[in-house]
Protein backbone atom coordinates (compact mmCIF):
# COMPACT_ATOMS: atom_id res chain seq x y z
CA UNK A 1 0.00 0.00 0.00
CA UNK A 2 2.77 2.38 0.70
CA UNK A 3 3.31 1.89 -3.10
CA UNK A 4 -0.05 2.77 -3.88
CA UNK A 5 0.15 5.98 -1.77
CA UNK A 6 3.32 7.09 -3.59
CA UNK A 7 2.19 6.62 -7.29
CA UNK A 8 -0.95 8.30 -5.89
CA UNK A 9 0.75 11.84 -4.59
CA UNK A 10 3.42 11.75 -7.17
CA UNK A 11 0.58 11.60 -10.02
CA UNK A 12 -0.89 14.31 -7.77
CA UNK A 13 1.88 16.71 -7.38
CA UNK A 14 3.33 16.30 -10.82
CA UNK A 15 -0.37 17.19 -12.50
CA UNK A 16 -0.10 20.12 -10.33
CA UNK A 17 2.86 21.31 -10.95
CA UNK A 18 3.33 20.36 -15.12
CA UNK A 19 -0.45 21.81 -15.22
CA UNK A 20 0.84 25.88 -14.56
CA UNK A 21 3.74 25.62 -17.33
CA UNK A 22 1.48 24.09 -20.15
CA UNK A 23 -1.55 26.24 -19.02
CA UNK A 24 0.60 29.71 -20.21
CA UNK A 25 2.29 27.69 -23.02
CA UNK A 26 -0.62 27.08 -24.55
CA UNK A 27 -2.34 30.00 -23.76
CA UNK A 28 0.35 32.00 -25.52
CA UNK A 29 0.33 29.69 -28.44
CA UNK A 30 -3.29 29.74 -29.35
CA UNK A 31 -4.07 26.37 -28.83
CA UNK A 32 -8.34 26.81 -27.82
CA UNK A 33 -11.33 24.45 -27.97
CA UNK A 34 -13.88 24.97 -30.79
CA UNK A 35 -17.26 24.18 -29.63
CA UNK A 36 -19.68 22.40 -31.94
CA UNK A 37 -23.21 24.08 -32.79
CA UNK A 38 -25.02 21.42 -31.55
CA UNK A 39 -24.63 21.74 -27.89
CA UNK A 40 -26.46 23.74 -24.93
CA UNK A 41 -26.07 27.76 -25.53
CA UNK A 42 -24.10 28.33 -22.47
CA UNK A 43 -21.31 26.05 -23.40
CA UNK A 44 -20.43 28.53 -26.74
CA UNK A 45 -18.94 31.38 -24.19
CA UNK A 46 -16.09 28.15 -23.44
CA UNK A 47 -15.10 29.34 -27.12
CA UNK A 48 -11.59 29.78 -26.83
CA UNK A 49 -11.35 27.85 -24.06
CA UNK A 50 -7.21 26.28 -24.31
CA UNK A 51 -7.29 22.58 -24.85
CA UNK A 52 -4.83 19.34 -25.49
CA UNK A 53 -4.47 19.59 -21.23
CA UNK A 54 -4.27 16.01 -21.59
CA UNK A 55 -0.54 16.73 -22.67
CA UNK A 56 0.23 17.16 -19.12
CA UNK A 57 -1.90 14.67 -17.13
CA UNK A 58 -0.39 11.47 -19.22
CA UNK A 59 3.19 13.07 -18.69
CA UNK A 60 2.47 13.11 -15.05
CA UNK A 61 0.91 9.74 -14.95
CA UNK A 62 4.20 8.15 -17.40
CA UNK A 63 6.36 10.15 -15.13
CA UNK A 64 5.11 8.84 -11.75
CA UNK A 65 4.22 5.92 -12.86
CA UNK A 66 8.41 4.92 -13.91
CA UNK A 67 9.49 6.20 -11.08
CA UNK A 68 7.48 4.40 -8.49
CA UNK A 69 7.47 1.42 -10.41
CA UNK A 70 10.96 1.57 -10.22
CA UNK A 71 10.97 1.91 -6.16
CA UNK A 72 8.78 -1.13 -6.58
CA UNK A 73 10.99 -2.90 -8.77
CA UNK A 74 8.31 -3.52 -10.82
CA UNK A 75 9.25 -2.26 -13.70
CA UNK A 76 8.44 -4.62 -16.25
CA UNK A 77 7.26 -5.95 -19.30
CA UNK A 78 3.89 -5.36 -18.78
CA UNK A 79 3.88 -2.41 -17.32
CA UNK A 80 5.52 -0.99 -20.51
CA UNK A 81 3.34 -2.47 -23.09
CA UNK A 82 0.45 -0.68 -20.87
CA UNK A 83 2.32 2.98 -20.67
CA UNK A 84 3.66 2.41 -24.48
CA UNK A 85 -0.47 1.74 -25.39
CA UNK A 86 -1.30 4.83 -23.84
CA UNK A 87 1.61 6.90 -25.37
CA UNK A 88 0.34 6.02 -28.83
CA UNK A 89 -3.64 6.84 -28.59
CA UNK A 90 -2.46 10.31 -26.60
CA UNK A 91 -0.36 11.02 -29.56
CA UNK A 92 -3.69 10.00 -31.81
CA UNK A 93 -6.04 12.33 -29.69
CA UNK A 94 -3.62 15.59 -30.10
CA UNK A 95 -3.50 14.71 -33.76
CA UNK A 96 -7.14 15.19 -33.60
CA UNK A 97 -7.27 17.90 -31.16
CA UNK A 98 -4.35 19.82 -33.84
CA UNK A 99 -6.71 19.09 -36.67
CA UNK A 100 -9.37 21.39 -34.73
CA UNK A 101 -7.11 24.24 -33.55
CA UNK A 102 -5.43 24.33 -36.93
CA UNK A 103 -9.25 23.80 -38.90
CA UNK A 104 -10.36 26.49 -36.39
CA UNK A 105 -13.13 24.39 -36.33
CA UNK A 106 -14.11 21.42 -34.05
CA UNK A 107 -13.62 18.86 -36.73
CA UNK A 108 -10.26 16.90 -36.25
CA UNK A 109 -9.78 13.74 -37.85
CA UNK A 110 -12.60 11.50 -39.22
CA UNK A 111 -14.86 9.33 -37.51
CA UNK A 112 -12.95 6.61 -39.73
CA UNK A 113 -9.42 7.69 -39.12
CA UNK A 114 -9.70 8.12 -35.81
CA UNK A 115 -11.62 4.66 -35.06
CA UNK A 116 -8.66 2.67 -37.40
CA UNK A 117 -5.81 4.88 -35.11
CA UNK A 118 -7.58 3.27 -31.98
CA UNK A 119 -8.16 -0.41 -33.16
CA UNK A 120 -4.35 -0.59 -34.36
CA UNK A 121 -2.88 0.93 -30.97
CA UNK A 122 -5.45 -1.33 -29.14
CA UNK A 123 -3.82 -4.45 -31.03
CA UNK A 124 -0.47 -3.91 -28.91
CA UNK A 125 -2.14 -4.84 -25.70
CA UNK A 126 -4.04 -7.36 -27.01
CA UNK A 127 -1.55 -9.57 -28.73
CA UNK A 128 0.41 -8.91 -25.87
CA UNK A 129 -2.20 -11.11 -24.01
CA UNK A 130 -2.71 -13.40 -26.14
CA UNK A 131 0.84 -14.08 -27.06
CA UNK A 132 1.07 -14.78 -23.70
CA UNK A 133 -1.95 -17.42 -22.78
CA UNK A 134 -3.93 -15.23 -20.69
CA UNK A 135 -7.03 -15.55 -23.07
CA UNK A 136 -9.53 -16.80 -20.59
CA UNK A 137 -12.24 -14.68 -18.93
CA UNK A 138 -14.03 -14.64 -15.72
CA UNK A 139 -17.44 -14.03 -14.91
CA UNK A 140 -17.93 -15.19 -11.12
CA UNK A 141 -16.64 -18.44 -10.27
CA UNK A 142 -16.57 -19.31 -13.97
CA UNK A 143 -13.79 -19.34 -16.29
CA UNK A 144 -14.36 -19.69 -19.96
CA UNK A 145 -11.18 -19.94 -22.53
CA UNK A 146 -11.74 -17.91 -25.36
CA UNK A 147 -8.32 -18.05 -27.46
CA UNK A 148 -7.65 -16.60 -30.52
CA UNK A 149 -11.23 -14.97 -30.05
CA UNK A 150 -9.68 -12.83 -27.59
CA UNK A 151 -7.81 -10.35 -29.08
CA UNK A 152 -11.05 -8.96 -30.71
CA UNK A 153 -12.54 -9.03 -27.12
CA UNK A 154 -9.90 -6.84 -26.14
CA UNK A 155 -9.64 -4.54 -28.81
CA UNK A 156 -13.16 -3.85 -28.24
CA UNK A 157 -13.03 -3.24 -24.73
CA UNK A 158 -10.27 -0.73 -25.04
CA UNK A 159 -11.43 0.81 -27.62
CA UNK A 160 -15.06 1.15 -26.27
CA UNK A 161 -13.70 2.37 -22.79
CA UNK A 162 -11.49 4.93 -24.86
CA UNK A 163 -14.89 6.65 -26.87
CA UNK A 164 -16.60 6.40 -23.80
CA UNK A 165 -14.68 8.05 -21.48
CA UNK A 166 -14.47 10.83 -24.86
CA UNK A 167 -18.34 10.73 -24.78
CA UNK A 168 -18.11 11.79 -20.87
CA UNK A 169 -15.91 14.71 -21.38
CA UNK A 170 -18.17 17.42 -22.25
CA UNK A 171 -18.69 19.90 -19.16
CA UNK A 172 -15.91 21.40 -16.62
CA UNK A 173 -14.49 18.58 -13.93
CA UNK A 174 -16.67 15.65 -15.53
CA UNK A 175 -14.36 13.22 -16.96
CA UNK A 176 -11.68 13.86 -14.45
CA UNK A 177 -14.38 13.58 -11.25
CA UNK A 178 -15.90 10.29 -12.45
CA UNK A 179 -12.31 8.96 -13.15
CA UNK A 180 -11.10 9.41 -10.18
CA UNK A 181 -13.24 6.58 -8.14
CA UNK A 182 -13.35 4.57 -11.11
CA UNK A 183 -9.32 4.37 -11.30
CA UNK A 184 -8.99 3.96 -7.40
CA UNK A 185 -11.47 0.89 -7.78
CA UNK A 186 -9.07 -0.41 -10.61
CA UNK A 187 -6.47 0.03 -7.80
CA UNK A 188 -7.61 -2.03 -5.35
CA UNK A 189 -8.78 -4.37 -7.48
CA UNK A 190 -5.49 -4.91 -9.29
CA UNK A 191 -3.31 -4.85 -6.06
CA UNK A 192 -6.05 -7.68 -4.75
CA UNK A 193 -4.84 -9.83 -7.88
CA UNK A 194 -1.64 -9.23 -7.18
CA UNK A 195 -1.08 -7.20 -10.44
CA UNK A 196 0.99 -4.72 -8.35
CA UNK A 197 2.18 -3.09 -11.84
CA UNK A 198 -1.65 -2.03 -12.86
CA UNK A 199 -2.41 -1.18 -9.46
CA UNK A 200 0.22 1.12 -9.38
CA UNK A 201 -0.08 2.71 -13.08
CA UNK A 202 -3.78 3.21 -11.97
CA UNK A 203 -3.07 4.69 -8.82
CA UNK A 204 -1.30 7.66 -10.90
CA UNK A 205 -4.21 7.98 -13.07
CA UNK A 206 -6.18 8.91 -9.81
CA UNK A 207 -3.91 11.59 -8.72
CA UNK A 208 -2.92 13.15 -11.96
CA UNK A 209 -7.03 13.65 -12.36
CA UNK A 210 -7.31 15.37 -8.81
CA UNK A 211 -4.59 17.12 -10.03
CA UNK A 212 -6.36 18.25 -13.08
CA UNK A 213 -9.53 18.99 -11.32
CA UNK A 214 -7.46 22.24 -10.28
CA UNK A 215 -7.22 23.36 -13.65
CA UNK A 216 -10.87 21.68 -15.10
CA UNK A 217 -13.05 22.72 -12.45
CA UNK A 218 -15.73 25.70 -13.55
CA UNK A 219 -15.06 27.95 -14.78
CA UNK A 220 -12.27 25.75 -16.57
CA UNK A 221 -8.66 26.77 -17.42
CA UNK A 222 -7.86 24.38 -19.83
CA UNK A 223 -9.77 21.10 -21.48
CA UNK A 224 -8.34 17.68 -21.49
CA UNK A 225 -9.17 17.59 -25.05
CA UNK A 226 -9.27 14.10 -26.98
CA UNK A 227 -5.45 14.26 -26.23
CA UNK A 228 -6.42 13.14 -22.60
CA UNK A 229 -10.12 11.93 -23.02
CA UNK A 230 -9.07 9.02 -25.76
CA UNK A 231 -6.11 8.30 -23.96
CA UNK A 232 -7.17 8.02 -20.49
CA UNK A 233 -9.90 5.83 -21.66
CA UNK A 234 -7.81 3.56 -23.24
CA UNK A 235 -6.01 3.06 -20.46
CA UNK A 236 -8.70 2.23 -18.31
CA UNK A 237 -10.13 -0.61 -20.77
CA UNK A 238 -6.03 -1.66 -21.05
CA UNK A 239 -5.79 -1.35 -17.14
CA UNK A 240 -9.11 -4.20 -17.22
CA UNK A 241 -7.51 -6.35 -20.31
CA UNK A 242 -4.24 -6.88 -19.01
CA UNK A 243 -5.10 -6.71 -15.01
CA UNK A 244 -8.04 -9.72 -16.33
CA UNK A 245 -10.84 -8.15 -14.90
CA UNK A 246 -12.82 -7.25 -17.81
CA UNK A 247 -15.95 -7.92 -16.32
CA UNK A 248 -15.84 -5.89 -13.44
CA UNK A 249 -15.02 -3.02 -15.95
CA UNK A 250 -18.69 -2.50 -16.56
CA UNK A 251 -19.68 -2.02 -13.46
CA UNK A 252 -16.45 -0.13 -12.47
CA UNK A 253 -16.85 2.24 -15.58
CA UNK A 254 -20.68 2.38 -15.14
CA UNK A 255 -21.32 5.71 -15.64
CA UNK A 256 -18.91 5.62 -18.76
CA UNK A 257 -21.34 2.86 -20.05
CA UNK A 258 -24.62 5.08 -19.43
CA UNK A 259 -23.10 7.84 -21.32
CA UNK A 260 -22.20 5.34 -24.04
CA UNK A 261 -25.70 3.73 -24.14
CA UNK A 262 -27.32 7.32 -24.10
CA UNK A 263 -25.97 8.39 -27.78
CA UNK A 264 -26.60 4.36 -28.63
CA UNK A 265 -30.12 4.89 -27.71
CA UNK A 266 -30.75 7.94 -29.19
CA UNK A 267 -29.20 7.65 -32.38
CA UNK A 268 -31.25 4.49 -33.01
CA UNK A 269 -34.62 5.94 -31.15
CA UNK A 270 -34.24 8.76 -34.20
CA UNK A 271 -33.47 6.44 -36.91
CA UNK A 272 -36.44 4.25 -36.74
CA UNK A 273 -39.03 6.31 -35.09
CA UNK A 274 -37.71 9.88 -36.19
CA UNK A 275 -38.05 10.69 -32.37
CA UNK A 276 -35.67 11.06 -29.65
CA UNK A 277 -35.39 9.95 -26.15
CA UNK A 278 -33.14 12.17 -24.83
CA UNK A 279 -32.90 15.89 -25.10
CA UNK A 280 -29.56 15.40 -26.05
CA UNK A 281 -27.13 13.15 -25.85
CA UNK A 282 -24.18 12.40 -24.06
CA UNK A 283 -27.01 12.20 -21.40
CA UNK A 284 -25.16 14.61 -19.41
CA UNK A 285 -26.66 17.45 -21.66
CA UNK A 286 -30.20 16.28 -21.47
CA UNK A 287 -29.48 17.01 -17.99
CA UNK A 288 -28.22 20.73 -18.96
CA UNK A 289 -31.51 21.03 -21.00
CA UNK A 290 -33.78 19.76 -18.01
CA UNK A 291 -32.16 22.46 -16.06
CA UNK A 292 -29.15 21.38 -13.45
CA UNK A 293 -26.30 22.91 -13.47
CA UNK A 294 -23.20 22.14 -14.67
CA UNK A 295 -22.08 21.65 -11.16
CA UNK A 296 -24.93 20.11 -10.05
CA UNK A 297 -23.87 17.04 -12.89
CA UNK A 298 -20.42 16.78 -12.16
CA UNK A 299 -20.93 16.36 -8.08
CA UNK A 300 -23.92 14.10 -8.81
CA UNK A 301 -22.40 12.19 -11.68
CA UNK A 302 -19.19 11.46 -9.58
CA UNK A 303 -21.08 10.49 -6.86
CA UNK A 304 -22.63 7.88 -8.93
CA UNK A 305 -19.36 6.88 -10.02
CA UNK A 306 -18.44 6.40 -6.58
CA UNK A 307 -21.54 4.20 -6.17
CA UNK A 308 -20.57 2.26 -9.17
CA UNK A 309 -17.10 1.62 -7.89
CA UNK A 310 -18.27 0.74 -4.23
CA UNK A 311 -20.82 -2.05 -6.03
CA UNK A 312 -17.66 -3.15 -8.27
CA UNK A 313 -15.47 -3.45 -5.34
CA UNK A 314 -18.21 -5.36 -3.13
CA UNK A 315 -18.99 -7.71 -5.93
CA UNK A 316 -15.61 -8.77 -6.59
CA UNK A 317 -14.51 -9.20 -2.57
CA UNK A 318 -17.53 -11.10 -2.24
CA UNK A 319 -16.22 -13.50 -5.21
CA UNK A 320 -12.65 -12.96 -4.17
CA UNK A 321 -13.38 -14.18 -0.46
CA UNK A 322 -16.22 -16.37 -1.07
CA UNK A 323 -18.94 -14.77 0.22
CA UNK A 324 -21.55 -16.02 -2.15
Amino acid sequence: MIMITVAFLLGLILCLLLGVPYVDLVRKRLFNQYIKDVVPEGHLQKSGTPTTGGVFIVGAIIISSIITLMLAQKLNTTAFIILITLFFYTLAGFQDDFLKIKGKANKGLSAKGKFLRQVAIALLPALFVTLGHYTSVTIGYNSYELGWFYPILAVFIITGASNAYNLTDGLDGLAASTGIPTFLGCTIIAELLGAHEIAIISATVAGALLGFLKYNKSKAQIFMGDTGSLAIGSLLGTLAVIGKFEFALIVLAGIFVIETMSVIIQVISFKTTGKRVFKMSPIHHHFELEGWSENQIVVRFALLSLFFSAIALLSFLALYYGWV
